[in-house]
């Protein structure tokens, strides 16, 4: 769950008195064992009593709980403390949830699957279902709006200007985002925020990344017009997710799967990970895990395994998100990876695929005969001599392996640069 803004924070006030007594409050002194995670925020606010008060807010409901005697809902500590946190002032991510959060949380948690329980149990109604799709799609119409207008004053601006300004100014961008329900997008601006102090070719990155995001603001104005895969990847695109109950069930592929690599990235806030298979058939999936920064990622799998399990995907365009429908079991491992594909052809595959869907971030691929050479971030070369750079890349672990050899690599590629995941090295497939 993103941070939210100022103005959401004001916006979930009972009443103006409520915020003004929140403002007073919404400094560090009065507080203490603050912290947040991905859907919970907590802190302890000393008021005239002995005891300080404990306050604990879900993101996700969202919903409140302040051991004060108020009788509004949220209270002036509970707003205080999001005023405080929407600041980054206090609440922290990464720290482990206080006992009071964590067991009011649990108990949350347990009325829910109760709620659930008894949904299940009665028919769905679809006019309720229908006013919530539309009251979604409002603030989501709203807030690809909103963004269109950011983008052309970045334009019209210059965009050279965009790199003097604070990690604030771009992450106040994507706090409206996520008040708008598009943390897809909002985490694209986040990133950049960051990128454009990093890299060296920021120019061409914020250009290309503009661009898209102009695209973007215009497709989702035609989405009743798009295909269903189109529609898709457009919803990954804005952060509107697939629930898996959708997914299972619809089909059932059988396996053994072929891990083709795996690669695990950490913005402090959330942990990914992305697991590459590929099916007796030829067909490309990517596992995607989540994870909050204090908790453990799922155990990933070995590149070369063979995996027996059954894969459901989500709907879009390939290679398509996947997850396993049941048990997974071991089949051995496998030598090879199969046949590659010279830079070219895989260059070429790229460029099909994002006209397929533009808002692809990475592309799965599979090099044949590829020597490595060192300078800069690193270089793959074919036979042809046409030449990749690489991205995040072990280069000393590469180079011990391969020993300057031509081998198969499999990795993603993504804006014109490959993130290297597996090596066919003799007759083993190995993780650099």
């Amino acid at each position: 769950m993103g941070r939210w803004s100022e103005d959401r924070v004001a916006g979930a006030a009972p009443d103006a008195a409520s915020l003004a007594a929140a403002r007073k409050l919404a400094r560090p002194g009065p507080w203490s064992e603050t912290g947040s995670n991905d859907v919970l925020v907590w802190g302890k606010c000393q008021g005239s009593g002995k005891t300080p008060y404990q306050v604990s807010v879900d993101l996700a409901a969202p919903a409140y709980r302040c051991s004060c005697p108020s009788r509004k809902f949220p209270c002036k500590h509970a707003l205080a403390l999001l005023l405080l946190w929407s600041r980054g002032e206090a609440a922290d991510a990464g720290t482990e949830a206080a006992d009071f959060a964590r067991e009011w949380a649990e108990q949350r948690a347990g009325r829910a699957t109760v709620r659930e329980r008894r949904q299940s149990e009665q028919p769905a109604d679809p006019a309720a279902q229908a006013k919530r799709l539309a009251d979604r799609l409002a603030l989501m119409d709203a807030g690809i709006a909103d963004f269109s207008r950011w983008l052309a004053d970045l334009v019209r601006t210059g965009m050279a200007s965009a790199r003097s300004q604070p990690y604030s100014w771009w992450d106040g961008v994507a706090a409206r985002l996520v008040d708008a329900q598009l943390p897809g997008l909002a985490e694209q601006v986040r990133t950049m925020g960051s990128d454009i102090h990093a890299r060296s070719d920021w120019t061409d990155h914020l250009l290309h990344r503009a661009g898209r995001w102009w695209a973007l603001t215009k497709a989702w104005r035609i989405r009743d017009h798009l295909t269903p895969d189109e529609l898709a990847d457009l919803r990954v695109a804005v952060g509107w997710s697939v629930p898996a109950s959708e997914v299972e069930g619809v089909e059932a592929l059988p396996g053994p799967w072929l891990v083709l690599g795996d690669h695990r990235s950490d913005d402090g806030r959330l942990q990914q990970q992305r697991t590459w298979l590929r099916g007796p058939d030829g067909t490309v999936v990517v596992l995607l895990d989540f994870a909050a920064r204090s908790e453990p990622l799922a155990t990933p799998q070995l590149a070369g395994a063979l995996l027996e399990a059954t894969v459901a995907r989500y709907p879009g365009s390939a290679p398509r998100r996947a997850l396993f429908t049941g048990g997974v079991g071991t089949a051995g491992t496998a030598r090879t990876l199969g046949g590659g594909s010279s830079i070219r052809q895989a260059l070429d595959a790229e460029s099909a695929a994002v006209a397929s869907s533009p808002w692809r971030e990475r592309h799965p691929v599979l090099l044949a005969g590829v020597r490595l050479s060192t300078g800069g971030s690193g270089w793959l070369r074919d036979e042809a001599g046409d030449a990749l750079p690489l991205v995040d890349a072990p280069l000393d672990s590469l180079l011990a392996l391969t020993g300057g050899h031509p081998v198969d690599i499999f990795g993603e590629l993504e804006e014109g640069r490959l993130r290297p995941l597996s090596a066919v090295i003799g007759n083993a497939v190995v993780t650099p």
